[in-house]
């Protein structure tokens, strides 16, 4: 993933991040031009439409040039940053041994991809990757001083250059340094040889970003001053912020409403304009793409669920300190469901004329984050436990919403369990997520009227829908499923007949 020059100065080239992934959105820079770099160093974070990854670099040396800037997209295979060799007057202390680690090679992989290099030396590969293509190669030489700038810009494919159709802007450009080296203020990242802030979530840096607070001079309340979403949110209230417009931010970290306008607009006002890319784009895509292809129905289902809330508590307090949520039991629930109607645990195979079966069930979990609707996976989700089901949920909802899940997690389901009654809602006809064939909603659990035993009384009560491709089975599977799951939820004693 790399190109030398006749000086030695190395290109290193966006390298394939897996799981068919073609591009991905620079968000920030930790290095800038003029810096010293190790071996697999990470040098850039970059958004894909799975994750947020940190990418390193497979070689040391002196950064010559960025491609790119925050915010661009940069397809796979064209140049990410340029590194030169360092004479070894110009090693500062701590980087005496970089060629050393050059010339013993990386061991770090990342996806799809290995920064090892040279000669035959075998390296491990993760199981269940992509192994890359082999990419166009890119050489930059250096201009005049050690820097790059728009005027030396790197030589590429000739079907890789033009404007990136995403974001609008110069895919074969090169980010110079301002005279000064320093970074731009309010990017999230630290001046050139200043103290960088201590920042461990990728969701901090992104509202901080999108605010305008610079990082670097906030005091993170954190463990050993770590910088957490709560300091940036305290930095947000103490100053007024530009209003983004963005309805898809959590009400604490919006910025002040503005007051109540009463009349037409005002002159001055103009539309907010919002670029799908990244997560949004791939969501957008696969809505989109669900809706044309499958011919999906919705049916729902009212469900005491009294009992199921007893059940929960006699279990928690039996063994408190693992304990097991709602949303576990419903996934128990699901899983006798689709052991019994197994045609709801399939996929349809629209090149190959078929419908094919799972023979495990890949669990998916809708998850609401900061950057939008994800689906975590629950691979042989069968195979778990109740409470092994209960710990597993709480860890992949947690990654998901802290933005530290690997692609691998967030594809692959063949059945989604979507919890939308935390919203305060109580039914929805929600879109499959394709290829599955099915979805089961679970509304909100409130105190409704309910007749027992011919007798009027108060229960828990919750809508259950179940959204269905109309293509792997009919009426009579779907409609038999809903009522297997809404049986168990008010008499859980039926699961101990189906495990």
């Amino acid at each position: 993933m790399s190109a030398r020059t006749a000086t030695g100065t190395r290109v290193f080239l966006l390298p394939d991040l897996g799981e068919g992934l073609s591009e991905a959105e620079i968000v920030e820079w930790k290095v800038a031009v003029g810096d010293l770099v190790t071996v697999d160093q990470s040098v850039v974070e970059v958004e894909t439409a799975k994750a947020v990854v940190d990418v390193p670099c497979p070689y040391a040396g002196r950064v010559v040039a960025l491609h790119g800037a925050a915010g661009e997209t940069r397809p796979v295979g064209q140049p990410l940053i340029t590194i030169a060799p360092v004479d070894g007057g110009d090693e500062p202390a701590g980087h005496a041994t970089y060629r050393e680690e050059e010339r013993a090679g990386s061991g770090n992989v990342l996806i799809g991809y290995g920064t090892g290099h040279g000669g035959n030396r075998r390296r491990r590969r993760p199981r269940l990757t992509l192994a890359p293509e082999p990419a166009a190669e890119a050489a930059v030489p250096p201009a005049p001083g050690g820097t790059a700038g728009p005027s030396s810009p790197p030589r590429l494919p000739a079907d890789a250059g033009g404007d990136d159709p995403v974001s609008g802007m110069s895919t074969d450009g090169v980010v110079a340094p301002a005279g000064d080296g320093t970074a731009p203020a309010g990017d999230g990242t630290a001046p050139a040889g200043g103290t960088a802030p201590l920042v461990i979530s990728p969701i901090v840096r992104r509202l901080a970003r999108e605010h305008g607070v610079d990082l670097t001079g906030l005091r993170g309340t954190g463990p050993g001053g770590v910088v957490r979403r709560a300091d940036v949110e305290a930095a947000l209230a103490t100053a007024p912020q530009r209003h983004t417009g963005d309805p898809g931010r959590p009400a604490a970290v919006a910025d002040p409403a503005p007051a109540t306008h009463v009349g037409p607009a005002p002159a001055d006002a103009s539309d907010v304009v919002i670029p799908l890319t990244g997560i949004r784009r791939v969501i957008a895509d696969k809505l989109s793409r669900s809706r044309r292809e499958i011919p999906e129905v919705t049916i729902w289902v009212d469900a005491d669920a009294t009992a199921l809330l007893a059940t929960r508590a006699a279990i928690n307090a039996a063994t408190p300190a693992t304990p097991v949520s709602v949303l576990a039991l419903l996934a128990r629930i699901c899983l006798s469901g689709l052991r019994r109607f197994p045609q709801l645990n399939a996929h349809v195979d629209t090149e190959g004329q078929r419908i094919v079966q799972s023979a495990g069930v890949h669990l998916g979990i809708a998850a609401q984050t900061d950057r939008g609707l994800l689906v975590p996976v629950l691979r042989d989700a069968q195979r778990l436990t109740t409470r092994e089901l209960a710990a597993a949920l709480a860890e992949t909802t947690a990654a998901a919403r802290a933005g530290t899940l690997p692609p691998a997690r967030l594809t692959g389901g063949t059945f989604t369990l979507n919890n939308y009654g935390v919203f305060g809602v109580d039914g929805s006809t929600p879109i499959i997520n394709h290829p599955e064939a099915a979805l089961l909603g679970v509304g909100r659990i409130v105190d409704k009227p309910w007749v027992v035993d011919g007798q009027l009384a108060v229960r828990k009560v919750t809508q259950l829908s179940l959204t269905f491709d109309h293509r792997v089975c009919d009426g009579g599977v779907a409609g038999g499923f809903l009522r297997h799951v809404a049986d168990c939820v008010e008499q859980p004693a039926l699961l101990v007949a189906n495990v």
